[in-house]
């Protein structure tokens, strides 16, 4: 059950922060210092009763119409690949909790948090904090140089929570701050979205073997070709890992390949796919690769592989894998953009008791309210200039405030994260013993949930079903080399056991109609 929490940007922030920032506005005349101080110190409720029995009231309205359909909308001006992958009727209207209302007018669930980011849903009380911070004058825009306050507070927040320190415990904080060595998380750099966060750490890799600018020492490993392991797909190619949209990432994942061989040819670059779950495998690379000509520059993984089935690593396979790289100074990055904040660790990594050198944040610590994401590494693969890692817009104060309401809000609802997430896994181990003709295994790590069907026909239809008859939002993956075809679920951290239990009652519907049909 989840657990309402009280907050002020007071709270958040800090009284002497708000103190200075009400006596600037109040000197430009936005309000009273008074009136603006009282603002800023007014308790939020992030998730009251009431609110928890709305979203909880309105299942028997899933998938029927709930508003006037809106039919008159922009056609806009996409691209043609764009336009062909586009669903007009779930544009959104509005939405609340975990519901969207699109402009189909219809209730609909949000089972994949509208493309893996609402961690909070729609319109998420807590986030009325944003408004007041708006209201008192807090401002958004601010540049690298101008790192704001809050900012610098979440930069801190994401160092204790990746460490597992308790809030409020700075000394043990302070101590981690001024770790040098080991694999210790304690740099921030502050991005805005998912790609380039991955790409800060492959950039910060890569710069072991290639000076960034002339001036710069000779790197560790120059002259050597630096060789890139990622997670391979079932077919031994590289479609199982994705780790960005820039064009560097894009090569480890087979793309771009008539580029990405001039460059393998001459000993620039290489990646190398390495099997999952498979420790052999994964020696053996190290063993071939990590010699001679050729270093291995990092391992870079997903715990979760939502962009491949689901998958999720095993944790003997993580412990043996990161042991060996520390063992051959490989730098392990672990890609969270995914998992961040779905686990009651916050942080998936912690529950595989790992220490990775490279940690990605994005989608769900803002809730999606804004693009805001972040790279985490430690003090000795700090080696990047400024202008090595930075984008021009990356230190938002507001959208660094939506990250530490969210995490706040996630801290103190820990137990029902983990609770919740066992709860759906069960539902869907339930549906998978019932109708074992359809659904080979059920997959991931607690709402970041995928079946596997025998045969792809089975998985798109049921997940379009899901879709039209009943307006739970999933994703389909019927496409990828060699991967078992999926549905994908990955409910905002807010959902209810009713809500839960709607989506499983919907499921087997569909799974039974499927059974008829044979």
């Amino acid at each position: 059950m989840i657990r309402n929490l009280k907050l002020s940007l007071a709270d958040l922030a800090g009284a002497d922060y708000i103190d200075k920032v009400c006596r600037a506005s109040a000197a430009f005349g936005l309000k009273s210092y008074a009136e603006l101080k009282k603002t800023a110190e007014t308790q939020v409720d992030c998730f009251p009763a009431e609110f928890a029995e709305k979203l909880d009231s309105l299942t028997g309205r899933i998938g029927k119409e709930f508003a006037p359909p809106f039919s008159g909308s922009s056609d806009g001006a996409g691209t043609a690949a764009f336009n062909g992958a586009f669903h007009r009727e779930n544009a959104p209207l509005t939405g609340l909790g975990f519901y969207r209302v699109g402009e189909d007018g219809r209730l609909a669930v949000i089972g994949k948090s509208e493309h893996y980011q609402a961690s909070c849903g729609h319109n998420f009380p807590g986030y009325e904090l944003l408004r007041i911070a708006m209201e008192i004058g807090i401002t958004n825009i601010t540049h690298n140089n101008t790192r704001g306050h809050i900012t610098r507070l979440l930069e801190r927040e994401l160092v204790r929570i990746a460490n597992g320190i308790a809030r409020g415990d700075e000394d043990a904080l302070e101590k981690v701050m001024k770790q040098t060595s080991g694999h210790v998380l304690n740099r921030v750099i502050n991005l805005e979205t998912g790609s380039l966060a991955c790409e800060a750490a492959f950039k910060m890799m890569l710069a072991r073997f290639y000076r960034l600018q002339p001036h710069f020492p000779a790197p560790k490993y120059s002259g050597r070709t630096p060789v890139f392991l990622v997670m391979a797909d079932f077919k031994d190619g590289k479609e199982a890992n994705y780790h960005g949209t820039t064009v560097m990432t894009q090569m480890l994942r087979g793309m771009w390949h008539e580029m990405y061989n001039i460059l393998e040819a001459n000993g620039a670059i290489k990646a190398v796919a390495v099997r999952i779950n498979d420790k052999d495998s994964f020696a053996a690379a190290v063993e071939q690769y990590d010699r001679g000509s050729t270093k291995v520059a990092g391992f870079i993984h997903e715990l979760v592989l939502m962009n491949y089935g689901g998958l999720r690593l095993d944790n003997d396979y993580v412990s043996f894998c990161h042991k060996l790289c520390d063992e051959h100074d490989i730098p392990v990055f672990v890609d969270e953009i995914q998992s961040c904040m779905w686990s009651p660790e916050l942080f998936l990594f912690r529950e595989y008791q790992c220490h990775p050198d490279f940690v990605s944040v994005g989608k769900g610590f803002p809730g999606g309210m804004y693009p805001a994401s972040r790279i985490l590494t430690t003090a000795a693969m700090d080696n990047l200039n400024q202008f090595g890692a930075l984008v021009t817009n990356g230190q938002e104060e507001l959208a660094s405030l939506a990250n530490l309401i969210t995490i706040r809000f996630a801290e103190h609802n820990s137990e029902h994260v983990r609770a919740i997430g066992k709860y759906w896994q069960a539902k869907l181990h339930a549906l998978a013993e019932k109708f074992p003709s359809q659904i080979r295994k059920v997959e991931g790590d607690g709402l970041l949930a995928t079946l596997f069907f025998a045969d792809a026909d089975h998985a798109s239809d049921f997940s379009r079903k899901l879709g039209h008859d009943y307006c739970i939002d999933v994703s389909a993956q019927t496409y990828k080399a060699d991967c078992p075809p999926a549905a994908l679920t990955k409910f905002p951290l807010i959902a209810s056991e009713k809500l839960l239990d709607f989506a499983a009652d919907a499921m087997e519907k569909i799974l039974a109609g499927q059974g008829k049909g044979k």
